[in-house]
């Protein structure tokens, strides 16, 4: 009689949207600083970064911490949906960023 009994775990990924408000005065090599500390943390919480795209300067429609300009950046992230929290906290530390948006798809 076999008494192994096989165990496995499924583990559930979503989908998520992240989009960056950085500040617009970072120089260039400060804004890839910044955002290869977030991708990172994006691929250490068991994350896979889909897509990744530069939308630049844009205006905003209200000023956000007295900028009236934000250099924008948008992801597509799967990840685990327990490691949500920590990247929203990670994410509200940076003082580079002015806004940030995370939506499950």
């Amino acid at each position: 009689m076999n008494l192994f009994w096989v165990t496995s775990t499924i583990l559930q990924m979503n989908s998520y949207y992240l989009t960056l408000v950085l500040k617009p005065d970072l120089t260039e090599a400060e804004r890839k600083t910044l955002l290869d500390s977030v991708t990172k943390k994006l691929i250490s919480e068991d994350g896979k970064i889909e897509k990744m795209d530069l939308w630049g300067a844009k205006d905003l429609s209200y000023p956000i911490k007295k900028q009236t300009k934000g250099f924008f950046v948008h992801y597509l992230v799967t990840t685990d949906p327990k490691n949500g929290k920590a990247i929203d906290k990670t994410l509200n530390l940076e003082e580079d960023i002015l806004r940030y948006l995370l939506v499950r798809v």
